[in-house]
């Protein structure tokens, strides 16, 4: 195995203040659940007095679960179908209206730190999971335990339904927007109806759809008959349904940003009471927040939303269930998670330095964790993502992840390690002069591509307990994309 003779040199990675555009005129993206949140709320002094008005009929409750995972940069929006039947939801199962209410649908908004990329993330109400210990509606502690997930909101409510997500994800949720069957109906209302298409005819008492085949401008009472039928469309399972509901949050969204509504005030007005009818949400989603959330996202657009189901198997004890697949689901998990770069604007008065493309930087990877294949794990990360990893190794434990260069390549290291850096999460790490002896090197896989390798420097990569993860292209792994749903998908399913 070949050791570096190169000593240690320690540098602390220097912390660069993320930086924040100024603030324009804002344009508008909502849908169905999100739409308050994402709307055009500003013009006008006039115009805030009024939406502030609207803000104070909404429904709130607070968020309060205990110990949260890390805030990352990304705003998660929790979305949650009340299937509770008091109110004018009886008559959807008059019967049922004493059991309290559960979840139709949990999907999680996703939008990375950039603000760039939306990914809606759905998990299946026939999951079984485990359920944290979390405290009933009445305030009783209710014992933790494998149940279906859906049971979390009907047991616990939508802090216990947050408790559970953040547990199986270690993703932090910052809001939640909850809608019920009526809302639901008000919402699609508003907006005019939405065009879905039928492969088949459909008559489907419980969901109280009765439809021809092929395409229709579905109100808001068809609306929730489309989305709440099981059995009469596709393969009868809570997945097939779930692919239904994606595609039909791409055409709302279709809908709101380009079918007139934003420049219509009649039916903008519509709109925004029907929401505020139909959802309840956390007490911090303010319409300052709103207005805040809808600055950022003003360049997202429908081609960016991609709806994914998390990845999930036959569970073997009920053939009605399912379970979540692993280690896909927990990879995924960690994708959505390390989608967490904010990219940093340049220094003033400095000339930028030549961009280093990924495939002209070789690097290796040093492991000083202890645990077992991270460096080869680590390797495979970056090389999927173009650089040239040489050698995968390891290293005396080590606090502080950290990016190294030889000492006779200060002309160049810096930039090459600068390339690396901005892969990783987090903040930025400066690359710092002095290699690190290894306890054992082995050289990486042979690339796919047998291309020479580049002449540049080696970039160290040490892998220390604090190791914040590799920036992830998109949230959505390679394995999962052929499960994506987008504005190009089918919408005869």
């Amino acid at each position: 195995m070949r050791q570096s003779s190169e000593h240690v040199v320690d540098a602390p990675p220097r912390r660069r203040r993320r930086e924040r555009g100024p603030r324009r005129r804002v344009s508008t993206l909502g849908w169905v659940g999100i739409g308050l949140t994402l709307v055009l709320v500003a013009g006008s002094i006039g115009a805030y007095a009024y939406y502030r008005r609207i803000e104070g009929e909404i429904p709130r409750e607070p968020i309060v679960v205990g110990s949260r995972p890390p805030d990352t940069g990304a705003l998660n929006v929790l979305l949650v179908g009340s299937d509770s039947r008091a109110g004018e939801n009886k008559k959807y199962g008059p019967n049922l209206k004493e059991i309290g209410e559960r979840t139709d649908t949990i999907m999680l908004l996703h939008i990375s730190p950039n603000r760039d990329k939306a990914t809606m993330i759905s998990f299946p109400r026939d999951s079984m999971v485990m359920i944290p210990e979390c405290k009933s509606r009445a305030g009783a502690v209710i014992p933790g335990g494998l149940r279906q997930i859906n049971a979390a909101f009907n047991e616990g409510g939508i802090n216990c339904t947050i408790k559970t997500l953040e547990s199986l994800t270690n993703i932090r949720i910052d809001h939640f927007v909850k809608v019920d069957f009526t809302g639901f109906k008000g919402i699609i209302d508003a907006i005019g109806g939405i065009e879905i298409c039928l492969p088949k005819a459909v008559n489907d008492p419980k969901a109280k759809l009765v439809l021809g085949a092929g395409r229709h401008v579905v109100n808001g009472e068809q609306a929730l008959g489309y989305v709440r039928t099981r059995y009469a469309l596709g393969d009868g399972s809570d997945l097939s349904r779930i692919q239904r509901q994606q595609v039909f949050l791409t055409k709302v969204l279709e809908a709101v940003t380009d079918g007139g509504l934003l420049t219509n005030p009649a039916k903008l007005n519509a709109f925004l009471l029907a929401g505020a009818k139909a959802v309840t949400l956390d007490d911090q989603l303010t319409l300052d927040r709103m207005l805040d959330i809808a600055y950022s996202v003003k360049g997202l657009t429908t081609k960016e939303l991609k709806g994914i189901t998390v990845p999930t198997e036959p569970y073997p004890a009920d053939k009605n269930r399912v379970q979540f697949s692993q280690p896909a689901a927990s990879d995924f998990f960690e994708s959505v998670r390390n989608d967490v770069e904010v990219t940093a604007a340049p220094t003033l008065g400095k000339s930028a330095a030549p961009k280093i493309d990924n495939g002209q930087v070789r690097v290796q990877v040093l492991n000083g964790t202890g645990e077992q294949g991270k460096a080869l794990r680590v390797a495979d990360e970056l090389a999927a993502q173009g650089f040239v990893v040489t050698e995968v190794g390891n290293v005396a434990a080590t606090p502080k992840t950290a990016l190294r260069y030889a000492k006779k390549d200060t002309a160049d290291g810096p930039a090459y390690g600068d390339a690396v850096a901005a892969r990783l999460s987090k903040e930025k790490r400066t690359p710092v002069a002095g290699k690190v002896r290894p306890i054992t090197t082995q050289p990486y896989k042979v690339r796919a591509a047998a291309a020479a390798a580049p002449g540049g420097p080696v970039i160290q990569l040490v892998i220390g307990a604090d190791w914040p993860g590799v920036r992830v292209v998109s949230a959505i792994p390679d394995s999962l994309k052929d499960k994506v749903v987008d504005s190009s998908t089918n919408p005869c399913l």
